[in-house]
Formats: structure tokens, sequence, C-alpha cells
């Protein structure tokens, strides 16, 4: 059964099987006042930033609903989902036969447990939270109603920063009180990493990057990053993101150094290195971002092999492997191997003949819809470049003669055109023609610089290729509709 609430990936068996976890079993029984009788409930799961339906009950006749089977749960948190998408969670760790009882009129000041200490004092903390939450409210509206510089505005500010304390002192004393709990290492997820004045240099100045590069640095230091059951909460994954999104400089090279960093964190504990180079690998092949590609191409390598990436079945394996083997030689930086194809005339061109400082390869189709908006724009963009140094090469990708003459002939197209008639040539799949246009801007090496870019992009860079901000085209029109 399944639900609009839950995002299921099936590009990837991510929940481990429960058989081998097999002891006692689970038995959780929940009772909600307020839910109608053959009424469907849900139990669900994080697993990094998604949610997963793991079994649906009606609920009886009594009001409760209870899931159970002969296995065992994983550890994190899971979720009791309501008729109408309204849920509350439930620690589901070591103690996984236990009882549940809360109203509608309020899930978490009304919930009562049985069997679990987990929950017990999961729902002591919530309780808590919603008062100061309440008290926050009212000290809020206070600060809003005073003036500003107001002896009662600043009598509100100081309530709201006594309300953080206490959070933070609550916080401090469950963790004392709770040290082996799985809720005490969630929260020491959360936990901020404390900075240390910045040490002064020989001539008395402070670095100024000594707070970043610490923080970094210390980033996981109170993650325990070897505890799967991490990843079935909401919070880890946003720690992975802010570490990789945020803390990384957004470059290739960095994103590789950060992601063997965080590898190496998990090991050896094979369902959380699963999890990381799932994540950031998926995360970068399907990036949209120009040069990000590298990014799974170094995670593909290093990690999907066999006596790694248990999780993947022999014909996904060898499919990533061979994804890699397409977008290693055209990844930015990379020589773009030779192409040799007849022009117009039926003479055969080479593209490593072309002794200008950049060269654009150019991938188009006369039909292509595409095509007929970017082919005139790239021509006008053509005619004031070509005269710093620029060339393009141009390859007919569906090789329909007269249509492609035709085309050349109304648009006064005087580039390099050539065609592969015979499709002799494998540059589509070589160069990972999908759709076209496509372009591949090349420096005097014939190194990729940038690829699969727009027309706009194209002129922007050779705008600061050549120093001269004229030959940036205007934004092209969408028509009245909006550009995206």
């Amino acid at each position: 059964m399944r639900t609009k609430l839950f995002i299921l990936i099936v590009s990837f068996v991510i929940l481990a099987p429960f058989a081998s976890l097999a002891q006692k079993g689970f038995n959780i029984k929940v009772t909600v006042k307020g839910v109608a009788k053959d009424s469907i409930c849900y139990l669900a799961n994080y697993y990094g930033d998604k949610q997963y339906l793991l079994d649906s009950a009606k609920v009886g006749a009594d009001g409760s609903v209870t899931f159970k089977a002969d296995t065992l749960l994983p550890g994190g948190l899971y979720l009791f989902v309501l008729p109408g998408r309204n849920y509350f969670e439930m620690v589901v760790d070591k103690e996984q036969r236990f009882i549940m009882e809360t109203d509608t009129a309020d899930l978490v000041a009304n919930m009562k447990v049985q069997g679990s200490k987990d929950n017990q004092v999961f729902y002591d903390y919530l309780r808590f939270i919603g008062s100061i939450s309440k008290r926050a409210e009212a000290y809020r509206a206070e600060y809003d109603k005073a003036k500003e510089g107001s002896a009662e505005r600043e009598a509100a500010e100081q309530k709201l920063r006594n309300l953080n304390t206490e959070v933070v002192e609550n916080k401090t004393e469950f963790l004392k009180n709770n040290p082996d709990a799985f809720m005490s290492k969630v929260f020491l997820v959360t936990k901020e990493i404390e900075i240390p004045e910045a040490p002064k240099n020989p001539d008395g100045s402070t670095d100024s990057t000594f707070a970043y590069r610490y923080y970094k640095e210390h980033f996981f230091d109170n993650i325990d990053m070897k505890d799967e059951r991490l990843i079935r909460t909401p919070v880890f994954h946003q720690k992975i993101e802010q570490y990789i999104n945020k803390l990384t400089p957004q470059t290739p090279d960095s994103i590789i150094v950060s992601a063997d960093r965080l590898v190496s964190l998990t090991r050896p504990n094979k369902e959380m290195f699963k999890y990381i180079v799932w994540w950031i690998t998926n995360h970068y092949e399907t990036s949209n971002i120009m040069g990000f590609d590298a990014v799974f191409v170094h995670m593909a390598e290093k990690y999907y092999t066999k006596d790694q990436a248990y999780w993947v079945d022999s014909t996904t394996l060898y499919k990533i492997q061979e994804r890699v083997k397409i977008l290693k030689p055209i990844l930015i930086g990379k020589k773009l191997r030779n192409l040799v194809l007849k022009d117009t005339a039926g003479v055969y061109r080479s593209m490593y003949d072309i002794k200008k400082p950049y060269t654009l390869i150019y991938i188009w189709d006369p039909d292509c819809g595409h095509c007929k908006k970017a082919t005139p724009r790239l021509k006008v963009l053509y005619d004031h470049a070509k005269k710093y140094g620029f060339e393009i090469y141009a390859i007919d990708n569906e090789a329909e003669h007269e249509k492609w003459l035709q085309f050349i002939r109304e648009h006064n197209l005087n580039w390099i055109n050539v065609a592969d008639m015979d499709f002799r040539d494998n540059f589509r799949y070589e160069f990972d023609i999908h759709s076209t246009p496509q372009m591949f801007l090349l420096d005097a090496e014939k190194k990729i610089i940038a690829k699969k870019i727009d027309v706009e992009t194209l002129s922007n860079i050779l705008a600061d290729k050549f120093n001269n901000p004229e030959l940036k085209l205007e934004p092209e029109k969408k028509d009245g509709a909006e550009q995206h």
C-alpha cells in the first residue's frame, strides 16, 4: 500500500532486510482516542532525508492498532501516521514490545507509554519543549508589543534568552542522566561545536579563517558516524548536507576531499558506509552543475567495487562502471579526442587542425526546436567573437543531408560545418549526447573548459576570456513566459 506522504526510492535497496535481525520480534500497540474504528494507520521510518512506509493496519474495535512481526526493526526514529497524515514519532531500539496511548486533542501532551523507557524520556522531553514553545510565543508577543529601545522590550528579550539557556541546560541534564539512551545520540547530532578563541600570529594578528577551519575540522566531533541508527532520524542527513554543500567549497576537488573524509569516518559500519557512498554518488550523478560529474566519477571508481558496494548487484555495478567510462574522458580539464568528419563539400576536416585559442564543438540538428532558436543566436556571437580567436566545429547530429545544407544556407553559417552521414563515428555515445544542442568549449590544447552550456553562458565565458564585455548576449526572451 502506498501513500503520497512517502517518497519511495527504488533505484537502490537501502532498507536492510529485517530477517537477519530476528530475535523475539517487535510488537507495538498504539491506541489513539479520537480515531475512528476501521481507519487505516501506518508505521513508517526515517531514512536519510526520506520517509518510508513499512506497514499499514486498521484501527480495531477497541480503538487500538498493533504492528508486529517475528523480526526486530532496525533502531531509529519511527512514525505512527494517523488518517489525514498527522503523525507522532516513537523511538525503536532495544525495547520493541511496548504500548503507547494518546489523544488526537494533543498527541504529545496526552502520550502515555508502557514498556519503553526510551519513549518515556523522549516524551518527557517533548512535553518540556512544548511548554517552552508556549512561553516563547508569549514573550515574543510582549517583545513585538513593546516600543523599540524600551525597558519592556529589553525585559522580553531577556526572557527569551533565559528560555534558550533553559533548553540548553535541560539537554545537558538529559545527556548526563541518560548517557546510553538513543535520544542522547540524536541530541549530540544537533549540538553545535564550540569554537575557541583564535590563536595569535607571531605579529599579533589573528587568522580570520580559524573559526571556519576549526568548525569544519571538528564538525563531526559529537556525532557517532559508526552508529547506523542515526540514519533513521530526521537530523543526520541535514548534517551531511551542511558539511558537503555549505562548509565545503563548491569545486569538484574540494567536494571529493570532503566526501572521502566522510566515508572514512563511517568505517567499519557497513550501513553508514553504504548510505554516505550512495547519497554522495547519486547526488552528483544527477547534478546539473557543470563539472560536478567529476565527483560521481571519483565515487564510482573508488567505492563501487565488488568488494565494497555489497548492496549493488552485478548488473547495476556494470552499468555504473560503464557510465564512468563515458564520463571520465569528457570531464572538465580532459583533452577531447580528435574528430575528423566531412564538411559540406565532402572534404574531411580535422578538429585538431583548428589553431585558435578557443574552439566550440557544437552538436546540433536542423529539425531540433531548441537548435532552431540557439543556432541563430550562436551565429550572432560567432560573428563578433571569431576575430579574437574563436572557431566553431559544428556537427550535424542526425545527418539528414538536404535539411542540413538548407539550414546552413538560410542562416549563413560560416563556421566549420561537418556531419557524420554514415554514422561511422561514435561521438554520440562517447560525448554522452542524448539531446541537442550540446556544446563543448575547448582551449588551444583542445582541453574541455566548459560543456553542456547554452549560448548565453558561452557568451559570458568568451566575454571574460577575451576581456570584452560587448560579447555578452542579452538574455533570450521567452515570448512573455517566465525564464527558468
